[in-house]
């Protein structure tokens, strides 16, 4: 699994998370922090490209911003 932490608006994880899961079997979505609004986007690795196409233009909908290096705890 290729792991990509995400920051955005708490409001909008769940939506978020649903339009992900929405497209089945490609990637899995976790809170990380509820109240910092980190999710963790799981994605399998044949689907890297179209799930890299996908955040990209969820980052400009719904402002997330990609955290780099985020150690869980």
């Amino acid at each position: 699994m290729i792991r990509k932490y995400l920051k955005l608006k708490r409001k909008d994880i769940s939506l978020v998370q649903f339009i992900i899961e929405g497209y089945e079997g490609m990637a899995t979505v976790t809170t990380i922090d509820p109240h910092a609004a980190i999710i963790q986007v799981s994605i399998i690795p044949d689907f890297i490209l179209e799930m890299g196409d996908i955040i990209n233009d969820l980052k400009n909908k719904y402002k997330m911003e990609e955290i780099a290096d985020y150690q869980t705890k």
